[in-house]
């Protein structure tokens, strides 16, 4: 969907833009930490803002005017944010392409497996108890963010890693080459199991007004867009609205079979 890739890739341009504009000389070119511009910085700053009327050091207030831009998106659509908007999310996805490359797949058939060894898919009994590790992040970073004094996830951040060009420790650099690879061996292996900002958005799918439905009448459940989920969801016809789903719209452009899925408002 070339839409989305547009929207996705644009992200990531503004991306780096906030990252790279440190390397320019002058105090004009600053403009705040890289952080500040992070929708989970407000989560990780919240609990101190809220406390003390301050932000933990590299946040500030534009984290919170961010956020709500997310969250306003959020309560419409779903995760709609990890599909279409998230800078990692498309850096994914570009990385997960090249694997399939490197692999030796020429072009992508849609509703076809791909021939390529990578990217793969973590066996069911490995996937299923790793999908709640994102959500274990995610309370670990709230309960961490009480004492903190910067960003819980500072020193560690995938997006710092791969957009601020501030790999100044083997750390950074760990966080990006562990990020990179996790990325070809398996399609969006961070939004799947490590992502906390994903695990806060994900509650929403359930009650966001904007969703994909599927027609029992029409849906033969042949299990073409299961294979083009980036999220690797099973069954996807009869999950559509579960945590998983980014809302990407990938399964609805892979469907070969009319009004067999189809968005809804309400």
């Amino acid at each position: 969907m070339l839409i989305r890739k547009g929207f996705l890739w644009s992200a990531v341009f503004v991306t780096f833009l906030i990252g790279i504009r440190h390397l320019f000389p002058g105090e004009a070119a600053s403009g705040g930490s890289f952080d500040a511009f992070c929708p989970f910085g407000a989560i990780e700053t919240m609990w101190r803002y809220i406390t003390t009327g301050h932000t933990l050091k590299t946040t500030n207030l534009l984290n919170f005017a961010v956020f709500s831009g997310v969250l306003a998106v959020t309560l419409v659509a779903g995760r709609a944010f990890c599909g279409w908007m998230c800078p990692l999310g498309a850096v994914q996805e570009g990385l997960a392409k090249l694997a399939r490359r490197l692999g030796g797949e020429k072009r992508h058939v849609r509703g076809k497996p791909s021939k390529a060894r990578f990217p793969a898919s973590l066996p069911t009994w490995l996937d299923r108890p790793m999908r709640y590790l994102k959500y274990l992040v995610l309370l670990l970073v709230i309960l961490a963010s009480v004492a903190a004094v910067y960003p819980p996830l500072h020193a560690f951040c995938p997006a710092r890693a791969v957009f601020s060009f501030h790999l100044t420790t083997v750390l950074m650099w760990g966080v990006l080459i562990l990020f990179v690879a996790s990325s070809m061996l398996v399609e969006r292996f961070s939004c799947k199991y490590l992502c906390p900002l994903g695990a806060a958005l994900s509650i929403f799918n359930k009650i966001s007004p904007v969703r994909l439905t599927a027609n029992s009448a029409a849906c033969n459940h042949c299990g073409r867009c299961d294979m083009d989920c980036s999220m690797g969801i099973q069954n996807v016809p009869d999950n559509l609205n579960q945590a998983e789903c980014i809302r990407c719209l990938e399964c609805l452009e892979t469907c070969a079979r009319a009004d067999a899925l189809e968005i809804k408002l309400g």
